[in-house]
């Protein structure tokens, strides 16, 4: 069911990791990205697996929920193997026509697939430890110096996070009308590709309808009190950096240095 995915959901805990500063995080999100692009290696990607796990039991997070957190991405996850698996130049292993499996596609496609798997976690950690008005904030403060250039950082920031705060509103809205729609007899699971499409129009014409009024909604809500943007505004708790988040920052450097250092020794 499209409830059970929790793409771009906080996940409340009172972990270490929850009471980071939201800017730490980003830029350890960042760092994270970056590493996972340099490991080349399968034995690299086994380490950053293990850390991955240590991270999300010192979280506080279950295995659980960051699974259900690449469902929303699984159908492209699979159309990119293939494509990778069979369109890649090398030493044919089996052939069909026009398809053919290579060694190198096998390698590719694996890589691939394992690299989303961890964009998608390590993205997805985020917003699992970081509240949107954390996020908000985090983000309109590494955006801070941009402002000397007329960078709407405030403004960006906002439309980031009302974007990964409607994720989830909008997920349950379609499961509701998927539910609606399938209790008024709609067959949505079966018959030809074009007929599944054609039996999706129901859902989302009034799921359209549903994201443009709660748009609607906020605007109304956020004139009627007197929102003007990021000028002279104050914040109920400042941003500071302190000293858990130069730890953590360390033991994130470490563990990256790590599986890079993995990768490149077997590489070798």
């Amino acid at each position: 069911m499209l409830k059970d995915i929790t793409l771009g959901q906080y996940y409340p805990s009172e972990s270490i990791v929850h009471k980071l500063d939201p800017r730490t995080k980003i830029l350890l999100t960042f760092l994270f990205i970056i590493a996972v692009f340099l490991i080349k290696s399968l034995y690299g990607f086994v380490v950053m697996a293990i850390l991955t796990i240590i991270l999300t039991k010192v979280a506080k997070i279950p295995l659980i929920v960051m699974v259900k957190g690449l469902k929303p991405l699984l159908l492209i996850m699979i159309f990119t193997s293939v494509i990778n698996l069979f369109m890649t130049d090398g030493e044919i292993i089996w052939q069909f026509y026009f398809l053919k499996l290579t060694k190198e596609g096998i390698y590719l496609s694996a890589f691939m697939l394992i690299r989303v798997v961890f964009l998608v976690t390590g993205s997805s950690f985020l917003t699992y430890t970081t509240s949107p008005i954390a996020m908000t904030s985090g983000i309109e403060s590494l955006m801070k110096p941009l402002k000397k250039l007329k960078f709407p950082a405030h403004e960006i920031a906002m439309m980031m996070s009302i974007a990964l705060r409607f994720i989830p509103t909008l997920i349950e809205e379609t499961d509701k009308i998927m539910s609606a729609q399938k209790a008024r007899g709609a067959n949505l699971s079966e018959g030809s590709l074009i007929k599944r499409a054609k039996a999706l129009v129901p859902i989302l014409i009034p799921l359209f309808i549903s994201a443009f009024r709660r748009a609607d909604e906020l605007a109304v809500a956020m004139e009627s009190r007197c929102y003007n943007g990021g000028e002279n505004r104050t914040k109920l708790k400042e941003l500071r950096f302190e000293k858990k988040d130069l730890f953590a920052v360390l033991i994130f450097i470490l563990g990256c240095g790590a599986v890079i250092s993995v990768n490149l020794i077997l590489v070798r």
